[in-house]
């Protein structure tokens, strides 16, 4: 029974990997993912620095 169920699974993965070589462009929406995400985490970091600056700057005006 176990061997039916590795079969399958066997079968089931050897096909999905014969369709990704048919597309050429398959790896590519994994690399602009990837891409998109570092570059979100970036901004997010350089806006954080600029907000922490100028809260420091705001609350060492004396008035």
């Amino acid at each position: 029974m176990f061997k039916l169920y590795w079969d399958v699974a066997r079968r089931a993965v050897r096909a999905r990997i014969a369709l990704l070589r048919r597309i050429p462009d398959a790896g590519y929406v994994s690399e602009w993912v990837l891409l998109t995400a570092l570059l979100v985490s970036a901004v997010l970091v350089v806006v954080g620095i600029f907000v922490a600056k100028i809260i420091a700057k705001v609350n060492g005006i004396e008035l």
